[in-house]
């Protein structure tokens, strides 16, 4: 278990980050406001639910995926088993690659232990051959990162600064 960060202003808009802080700020100025307190409740569930439901939509199964959100942290909750190592990764990584999103909580488990990947955060001027290159004494190998961060990436010329990648061991 362990935290990763990532670049909270980068990724997928799926929901407000400034509405999460601005009631998380509220809850902070007046710890007895059950308004401000429910407000900002609904508002982590809501952007929980919407980081969940992105991470369904890249066909990753996980039995008893469950994802929380903290406003006030930027800092998504993952639970869950999944059935791989890279399962888990992209599932990580789903989460992270989300606007508003600082840190990822990996509370997760899986039924096949194999090794973990590498992660590399793109900046910018990185291409998959750039990386490959880095990571594997060779641009040509891009394809196996590319197909390691399918079905977040469609295309391999569409990555972004600030978007956090895996690297698989070859």
């Amino acid at each position: 278990m362990a935290f990763f960060d990532f670049i909270k202003t980068a990724g997928e808009k799926l929901f407000s980050s400034k509405d999460n802080e601005a009631a998380s700020a509220a809850v902070a100025s007046a710890p007895d406001d059950a308004a401000a307190k429910a407000k900002a409740e609904a508002l982590n569930r809501t952007a929980g639910d919407a980081i969940e439901a992105y991470v369904k939509s890249q066909d990753l199964a996980a039995t008893g995926l469950t994802v929380t959100f903290d406003g006030a942290t930027g800092v998504a909750t993952v639970f869950g088993v999944a059935p791989d190592q890279a399962t888990k990764e992209k599932i990580l990584l789903c989460c992270g690659n989300v606007g508003g999103v600082a840190q990822v909580d990996d509370k997760m488990s899986v039924e096949v232990a194999q090794p973990e990947a590498k992660f590399h955060t793109v900046v910018s001027g990185d291409n998959l051959s750039k990386i490959a290159k880095q990571f594997y004494g060779d641009a040509n190998k891009y394809p196996v990162i590319f197909e390691a961060n399918k079905p977040m990436l469609k295309h391999p010329d569409k990555i972004y600064p600030g978007q956090v990648l895996r690297i698989p061991a070859l």
